[in-house]
């Protein structure tokens, strides 16, 4: 059974317990906790403005600022010496969609989520974009209960991993393959995937060939580990797609 079995609000007291944060007004955690699609079925018609009061999107604009807010901070703390534009590419990997649903699974916050008939029918507790947008709603709710340093701190134990890790290095290997693939998602409506092809040299000295597949093309690329060679692909891919002539046939395409 699910936090949602009692139609009214879920019980989070399991929740503050792995938020590491007790609420003084409940009702900020468990709006952050209910879904535009509950909202509206739990209406009658003609309350639209009811719903609004009653759903977390407001709260996810507010959790959207503060977060960018910490995690501009903790990096900038401690990495001192980047420069702006690795800053702005590791922040926009610790925020990510891919990022918050991570870790909104690791707080299990699916199992609280109150959502629509519809949304539970098509897996809406396991849906990314649903478990990010409740991420930033709990933020938000424990930053307006608590101030500053209560969500900060829950955003340090939330992504504690994932900030200990953040560097250049890192931000700019997912940076390739995330534009890679945006890119062939707009243009050519697929994603594309990554195939390890060969390993050559003895153990302590491996060099590894990766292939990016898309279409019919395939692109080399090498490293040392598996995911430099990946990047190495994906930055190979990206240039040949920004070719001359790569970009005139596709302009005659259109």
């Amino acid at each position: 059974m699910t936090k949602q079995d009692t139609p009214d609000a879920p019980d989070v007291s399991s929740l503050e317990q792995k938020l590491e944060y007790t609420f003084r007004d409940r009702h900020l955690l468990e709006r952050a906790l209910t879904h535009r699609s509950w909202a509206h079925e739990s209406v009658r018609a003609g309350e639209e403005e009811k719903a609004r009061s009653l759903h977390n999107e407001a709260l996810e604009f507010v959790g959207d600022s503060v977060l960018g807010l910490i995690v501009a901070d903790a990096l900038y703390r401690s990495h001192p010496e980047v420069t702006e534009g690795e800053l702005s590419r590791m922040k926009h990997r610790l925020v990510s969609t891919q990022t918050l649903a991570r870790a909104a699974r690791g707080l299990q916050l699916g199992e609280y989520l109150r959502i629509g008939r519809g949304e539970e029918k098509t897996g809406g507790r396991r849906k990314r974009a649903l478990l990010a947008d409740a991420f930033e709603a709990v933020l938000a709710a424990v930053y307006l209960d608590g101030g500053y340093e209560e969500a900060a701190g829950f955003v340090r134990r939330a992504l504690g991993r994932e900030l200990e890790e953040a560097s250049p290095e890192s931000a700019a290997a997912a940076d390739f393959k995330t534009m890679l693939q945006e890119r062939l998602q707009a243009e050519r409506h697929l994603t594309p995937h990554y195939d390890l092809v060969e390993t050559l040299g003895p153990p302590h000295a491996r060099t590894f060939h990766v292939e990016v597949v898309f279409d019919d093309e395939r692109v080399r690329g090498e490293g040392e580990t598996i995911k430099s060679a990946e990047t190495d692909a994906a930055h190979r891919a990206l240039e040949l797609l920004s070719a001359p002539s790569r970009v005139e046939e596709h302009s005659e395409e259109e």
